[in-house]
């Protein structure tokens, strides 16, 4: 019976001939990571576990963005325990004020992740590295703690659906499009513990931030993981970047798949997912009553340097409308720094617009724009439970950045669709 790519990687790291959905196996890690909310935690369970050492050095990522820089003492307090272990280990991958970045935007830049690797991480989104064509899946910060002390966890290996992709996305949508779209017809529960496998033609058309984007959210399908094949697309993006060497694996003809969802990415419209699941999908154009006081453009899922671009191209020389406002927010510091050089940063602020250095922020509801009762954001994040950006009685509504920068023009959810650019 052939393997699924994802199988495939698992069955490396296990040191076993093939794996098969269902079996439980112990794998060697290429990477853990923490941030500065999880990592505390781990860090405690490591200590009363007895463990002294972590099992190397270079192989842990520990990266402060939620609330970074601190918020308040407890964040401040946070922040000084990872600090201080980082520094007691010797971890080579540590970033803090100056240097971090928001972390599933931040690795992948900086090359600490690549192709046929397998991660953990103490955050759900850590699924984002399959994009590169790596195994990545959240975790407890129980794991992470095992994880750095022994560089090994068990897994089950999930099954698998095949998402196959024909055609090319229209102007002004993107991979959040994609997802969204993919989320709305599966289910939050679409995916559960499965492995969502995206293959096809319409693959090739995709940006590498289009693929990072789409891998994030596949937690919010339920999936353990969300891949992609390794093509032209990623090697270019993994040259000069990568750390270690690329693994590339690809999945067997005779791979085995739950089912398998069709996408003509030429059908996708500009999608946005309405309170209080990002299930609850509608396309953009069906909201236009809706009226919005916040706009958050950022976060892992849509920080990157295309979502920056495509919120320049649509503001520049405009005016975020009364009564809103415009959160903008880059991903890494590499990013911050482009948008200062290219006069994105300078275009934002005449457009009425505020723009952090990198941080979750919002995202969770921790700081950088925070709701009060009854208000309502369109956000480029990824979770819009209730009370997930503030107040139990404020909106969240998820889009991409290109409807989120439309709709910061207008006040109200608007379809990016005749947009500037």
């Amino acid at each position: 019976m052939g393997m699924t790519m994802t199988q495939k990687i698992l069955a490396s790291h296990a040191g076993l001939p093939a794996v098969e959905a269902g079996q439980l196996i112990s794998a060697k890690l290429d990477l853990v990571l923490g941030n500065d909310i999880t990592t505390p935690v781990a860090i405690n369970e490591f200590k009363k576990a007895g463990f002294e050492t972590v099992f190397d050095k270079d192989r842990i990522a520990i990266v402060l963005d939620h609330f970074v820089p601190n918020k308040d003492i407890k964040a401040a307090e946070q922040s000084k325990q990872c600090r201080e272990f980082a520094c007691d280990h010797c971890v080579s991958h540590f970033y803090d004020v100056g240097k971090m970045g928001i972390e599933h935007a931040l690795l992948p830049e900086q090359g600490i992740v690549t192709a046929g690797d397998c991660v953990i991480g103490a955050d759900s989104h850590t699924c984002t590295y399959g994009a590169l064509g790596a195994f990545s899946t959240g975790v407890g910060s129980t794991d992470m703690a095992a994880g750095m002390a022994t560089g090994m966890a068990w897994f089950k290996v999930p099954a698998a659906i095949r998402l196959e992709l024909t055609g090319k996305l229209p102007a002004n949508c993107s991979g959040k499009d994609v997802i969204l779209t993919i989320i709305g017809k599966i289910g939050v529960d679409g995916a559960l513990y499965r492995s969502m496998e995206f293959t096809g033609p319409g693959v090739a058309t995709l940006s590498m931030d289009d693929r990072l984007c789409i891998c994030n959210m596949a937690i919010e399908a339920g999936a353990k993981n969300g891949i992609f094949p390794v093509d032209e697309v990623t090697m270019a993006y993994l040259e000069g970047r990568s750390k270690r060497p690329p693994v590339v694996f690809a999945a067997d003809e005779d791979a085995v798949y739950e089912s398998t969802v069709e996408i003509d990415l030429s059908t996708i419209v500009p999608t946005v997912s309405c309170p209080h699941l990002p299930e609850n999908t509608r396309p953009a154009a069906e909201l236009s009553h809706i009226k919005i006081d916040q706009v958050v453009i950022g976060s892992c899922t849509n920080g990157r340097m295309e979502d920056m671009e495509t919120a320049y191209r649509t503001l520049r020389g405009k005016t975020v409308a009364p009564g809103v406002r415009c959160i903008i927010i880059p991903g890494t510091m590499e990013i911050l720094r482009e948008c200062v050089e290219r006069g994105y940063v300078t275009a934002f602020i005449d457009a009425g617009a505020v723009v952090s250095t990198p941080t979750c922020g919002p995202c969770l509801g921790g700081y950088m724009g925070i709701l009060a009762a009854g208000e309502r954001c369109i956000a480029t994040t990824n979770r819009n439970f209730v009370g997930r950006m503030g107040h139990v009685d404020s909106e969240v509504y998820l889009a991409s950045p290109a409807t989120a920068a439309a709709s910061a023009l207008t006040g109200y959810i608007t379809n990016p669709t005749g947009a500037s650019s």
